[in-house]
């Protein structure tokens, strides 16, 4: 971490630089809607070849046209829980030739399936973790541990999904992965329904038991050479000690990609993100959708709409599992 402080590059302020605003490149995200790398890289790789993806409001239903050429687009952050198609493909390697810089935002939980039923064992996910960073530099790989759960099934009792991250911070330090992210569960309500359905109930720890939690996590991680931060955690954050080394995220986050790669992206907090529970997002744009682009990973914690397991998926990811 001190070499990489070292070999920081100066940052430009983008409110009071005059650099002409075509030199502003974007910063493209694929995709909090969904997972991409897991399941669209083929529908994604041709929206590459045509420079161009339509991108449907989910809120609205505008369409509008995406610019996607490496002159237009400085960074992409691909968003997963399996990057095995991905790695396996070398998509990664042909976006970097043709000019793009990566950032991956991976989440790695916990081998429980019964929170996430559809994922690949542990173990190839921390492959793929150490893959990543191998490939494209640990600088471009942000662990994230999110969200933590507490849940019942059946009459054992209150657990939490922190069982393996212990195991998961050791192979992400020996990966070089210098970053973890995390946030506690959010209630919406349909996912206490689908939790319903599957047998589970979520609950809410108080204010004390997440402090008391994110503390421990941030002084493993210390021993590990890796900085905590959260994610849309605005009181947890107002909680914590002032000498607990936790800081709020921005998944993504403009200053760290020109600290990598240089050049110009936006640095102001993207409106379109949950800013007011702690979000500290610079801008970007979403180029996933929840009703075009179904997850098939189905965690019962997702607050998209998951899609129906088909046969076709589950034999890919039968396939996935086996290798």
């Amino acid at each position: 971490m001190q070499e990489a402080e070292k070999g920081k590059r100066e940052i430009p302020n983008l409110l009071y630089d005059n650099r002409m605003e075509t030199d502003v490149k974007t910063v493209l995200s694929a995709s909090r809607r969904t997972d991409i790398p897991a399941f669209y890289m083929e529908w994604f790789m041709a929206g590459i070849d045509r420079g161009l993806f339509e991108v449907t409001n989910p809120y609205n239903g505008v369409v509008r046209q995406v610019e996607c050429t490496p002159e237009s687009v400085h960074t992409i952050v691909f968003w997963s829980k399996n990057f095995g198609p991905f790695l396996d493909g070398r998509f990664g390697e042909t976006l970097a030739g043709e000019g793009y810089h990566l950032f991956f935002n991976f989440t790695v939980n916990t081998e429980d399936r019964l929170l996430e039923p559809n994922l690949p064992p542990l173990d190839q996910r921390l492959c793929q973790l150490d893959a990543l960073a191998r490939r494209f530099g640990p600088e471009r790989v942000q662990w994230r541990f999110d969200p933590i759960c507490f849940y019942s099934a059946g009459n054992g009792g209150f657990k939490n999904n922190l069982a393996d991250f212990p195991k998961i911070a050791k192979a992400a330090t020996e990966a070089g992965i210098g970053r973890c992210v995390t946030s506690f569960l959010d209630l919406y309500a349909k996912v206490k329904k689908r939790a319903a359905r599957a047998g589970v109930t979520f609950m809410e720890p108080g204010m004390e038991k997440q402090v008391e939690i994110v503390t421990r996590m941030a002084d493993l991680l210390k021993g590990c050479g890796i900085a905590l931060h959260t994610c849309c955690e605005k009181e947890l954050m107002a909680g914590l000690a002032g000498n607990v080394p936790v800081t709020a995220s921005a998944c993504i986050n403009g200053r760290l990609f020109m600290e990598n790669d240089g050049g110009v992206v936006p640095v102001q907090k993207d409106r379109g993100q949950r800013a007011g529970a702690g979000c500290g997002c610079t801008e970007s744009i979403d180029i996933g959708s929840y009703a075009q682009h179904p997850c098939y990973h189905s965690c019962l914690f997702c607050y998209a709409n998951p899609a129906a397991v088909t046969s076709r998926h589950s034999g890919l990811r039968a396939g996935i599992q086996k290798k």
